[in-house]
């Protein structure tokens, strides 16, 4: 399962625009150029951030984009679901009986794939936008996993 650039985006422009705001406007071009992201595709993304109730826009001079709710109460998965980008694992629909194989049956690890999708909703369900701001987002994502030869467990090191 990939997130796509829609996705990684609009989250990567909310965590700079509430780094950055402080309780004014951004414009847009400000944040394009220090994400590193095309101001274009930044507008669409935005066009659909303010029309899911994510941000709000600030017209004239000074003018720019806010948060439009306080960034400990918006969700990463509130943002992802808003640019439309799926939260889901498997090839066909969530939830639906039909599947993705020719006959319409379900392969036989759509159940695997399908509890994977929902996990990693709840997981981004779970983090706030505070949280990635404020580098609250612990993991082992800093780890390597390795397996041990000697007592056949897998064990973790640190990575280099």
């Amino acid at each position: 399962m990939k997130l796509s650039t829609k996705g990684r985006y609009a989250v990567m422009a909310l965590v700079d625009l509430a780094s950055y705001s402080h309780g004014r406007p951004i414009a847009l071009a400000d944040i394009a150029a220090r994400q590193e992201i095309s101001l274009s595709y930044l507008e669409q993304l935005f066009a659909k951030l303010r029309r899911g109730g994510l941000v709000r826009s600030v017209r004239g001079p000074g003018g720019g984009y806010l948060l439009a709710r306080p960034d400990d109460e918006m969700r990463i998965a509130d943002i992802i679901l808003a640019v439309d980008e799926p939260i889901r694992a498997t090839r066909c629909t969530p939830g639906s009986p039909a599947g993705c194989r020719g006959n319409r049956s379900r392969c036989l690890t759509h159940d695997l794939w399908e509890e994977l999708g929902n996990q990693i909703h709840l997981y981004l369900s779970s983090v706030s936008l505070a949280d990635v701001c404020a580098r609250r987002v612990l993991g082992t994502s800093g780890l390597i996993r390795h397996d041990t030869a000697a007592d056949g467990r897998a064990g973790i090191a640190a990575a280099e």
